[in-house]
């Protein structure tokens, strides 16, 4: 200790050193029982020890110089009392040192003390996992630590008096994780640019120009937005619970309406099945009929047959007496009688035929197949009132539709505009082929609409890949992406396969229906008018498909195809009755 006279004719701390010299880098505060490491920087007791704590291997925190083994450090007095001189304090007397245990006797519990009266680095306490009273970058310590050792209730209290660079927080596992890797100070500091924590340094350097605000208020901020997202997620999860429930009600549906389908499938086919059986029995009983008359009719022939040649016999018996007769007058006599052939039948054409049932079975099949195609437009009709409740809007896409057609205002009608239109040639549009597709792509589900084909000759209907080619020539069948229902030339109708198979319909529609269900790789074609099945394509879908329109050129402006809303028909008993 320097008597007063000497410390009266010392000049004062702050015209060696300046304030800044006297702060320890780590908390950014005068320094509290400052320790000096052996490459010669100087911070606080409990800062670096802190430090290390949090970091492996021991270094400086200003240049990094790594020590192998953590080294004994004390107090230094002299940079001790100039900073207690700055904070206006008195000095503090040396702390006493505790004595070391004799050989003899047992090393009692708490902290030992180096020569300096600080704790030595092995007896630092490690921080409370349960959140025990500490400083963020300061050796926490326990509290029966900070009443053993009195340079961390100094440091505690200076920061409390001198709350002005550092703050402090509540004792963390994690410490280095919130300090900047570049700066070591603490990430107090909210980047908006760049979205991430920065300490008050990085506003100085890599963040200067940016738009930073404290970590509190950014997390005020955030923490509103997390609730809105909290808000937003709990409303997903209770869209999707009612979406669970919904497909799980549509299951229990489905088992219901698949259940009451197997029913009335066995209802109609044992129907059917009676009704074959019936047929089968009533030809049997015609054809029985058939041969009962047949060998009645020819026992009626055998009979006068057999009359006819008994009396032959008994006319050849008489001549044959009358040619052996030598009575000269008795011959003269019954010649004239037996001479004439008695009186019988011309039997050159009397015939019976082998086949009496010639064509019977064909036409009790025709019949039976009669009864079927009126069985199997009941089910049609059945079919289109099931079909038609997945019936959407389709609106045509006029960025894809050729220059040679010109649709309505609506998007519902298409029509052959005779000319060609300038129209901008964006990749979506048919540059040569008079096609045009719907604004909507369906990948999935079932979909239904109805389209107004009336009397024009020359057109096709369906369904496309969102992929297919649009410019230059093209040939609309399954091998290019194109699944279709065509009329060609007025003559014929098509199913755009390949090759293409011909159909004959009649009458001729004039109300197409177009059923899509993508999942079971099926578009089906009905006349709505009719209500009749057309032909139903079956394939595998992989990519969205478009609704598509082909019109040739029309000789009337009138002649257009457009899209109708679905009109759904009364519902009416679908009992099926086989005759």
């Amino acid at each position: 200790m320097q008597s007063p006279s000497t410390a009266a004719g010392m000049s004062s701390p702050s015209s060696i050193l300046s304030e800044e010299q006297c702060h320890c880098s780590i908390c950014l505060d005068v320094f509290t029982s400052p320790v000096s490491l052996p490459c010669g920087h100087s911070f606080c007791m409990g800062c670096i020890g802190g430090y290390w704590r949090s970091s492996a291997p021991c270094q400086c925190p200003m240049c990094k110089k790594a020590f192998f083994k953590r080294p004994d450090i004390g107090v230094n007095t002299v940079l001790r009392d100039i900073a207690e001189q700055l904070r206006g304090a008195p000095p503090t007397p040396p702390t006493p040192r505790r004595p070391e245990p004799s050989d003899t006797e047992e090393e009692e519990e708490g902290p030992r003390a180096d020569g300096s009266g600080a704790p030595a680095a092995e007896d630092w306490p490690e921080q409370s996992a349960q959140g025990g009273e500490g400083v963020a970058g300061a050796w926490p310590g326990e509290r029966a630590w900070l009443g053993a050792w009195p340079g961390e209730r100094e440091h505690l209290q200076s920061h409390s008096a001198r709350f002005t660079k550092h703050k402090l927080i509540p004792p963390v596992s994690n410490l280095q994780d919130r300090m900047c890797r570049k700066h070591e100070r603490l990430l107090e500091l909210f980047c908006r640019s760049d979205q991430t924590c920065v300490c008050v340094l990085c506003i100085e350097t890599d963040h200067r120009s940016h738009f930073t605000v404290s970590a509190e208020r950014a997390w005020t901020e955030k923490r509103a937005h997390l609730k809105k997202t909290e808000a937003e997620v709990q409303q997903m999860m209770q869209d999707r619970q009612r979406k669970v429930q919904e497909i799980r009600e549509c299951v229990e549906l489905s088992r219901s309406s698949t259940q009451r389908e197997i029913e009335d499938s066995v209802e109609v086919f044992s129907a059917l099945m009676r009704s074959i059986e019936i047929r089968q029995a009533k030809l049997t009983e015609e054809m029985e009929e058939k041969q009962r008359a047949l060998e009645q009719r020819a026992e009626g022939l055998i009979k006068d047959l057999e009359q006819e040649l008994t009396e032959l016999q008994k006319r050849n018996t008489e001549l044959e007496k009358l040619s052996n007769t030598e009575d000269h007058l008795h011959f003269l006599q019954s010649f004239p009688a037996l001479c004439t052939p008695p009186p019988t039948k011309d039997w050159s054409d009397a015939s019976v035929h082998t086949d009496v049932c010639v064509g019977s079975v064909r036409r009790a099949v025709t019949q039976l197949a009669h009864s079927l195609t009126e069985q199997v437009d009941k089910l049609v009709e059945m079919e289109l009132k099931r079909i038609q409740k997945y019936a959407v809007g389709v609106t045509l896409d006029s960025l894809t539709a050729s220059p040679w057609l010109q649709l309505s205002e609506d998007g519902r009608q298409v029509r052959h505009a005779g000319t060609w239109q300038a129209l901008p040639d964006v990749p979506q549009r048919f540059d040569t082929v008079v096609i045009v597709l719907g604004k909507e792509a369906f990948a999935c589900g079932r979909r239904y609409w109805e389209v107004q084909v009336g009397e024009k000759d020359d057109w096709y209907l369906g369904v496309a890949k969102a992929s297919v080619n649009r410019k230059g020539r093209i040939a609309v069948s399954t091998g290019h992406g194109y699944w279709a229902l065509a009329m060609k030339g007025g003559q014929e109708y098509r199913a755009s396969c390949t090759p293409p198979i011909t159909l004959r319909l009649h009458p001729r529609p004039r109300l197409v229906g177009v059923y899509l269900d993508y999942e079971e790789g099926q578009l089906s074609f009905y006349d709505v008018e009719a209500r009749s099945h057309i032909y139903t394509f079956r394939d595998t879908f992989s990519e969205p498909l478009y609704p598509f329109f082909y019109l040739y050129c029309c000789d009337k402006a009138s002649d257009c195809l457009t899209v109708c809303p679905v009109t759904l028909k009364p519902k009416t008993s679908a009992h099926l009755t086989f005759i």
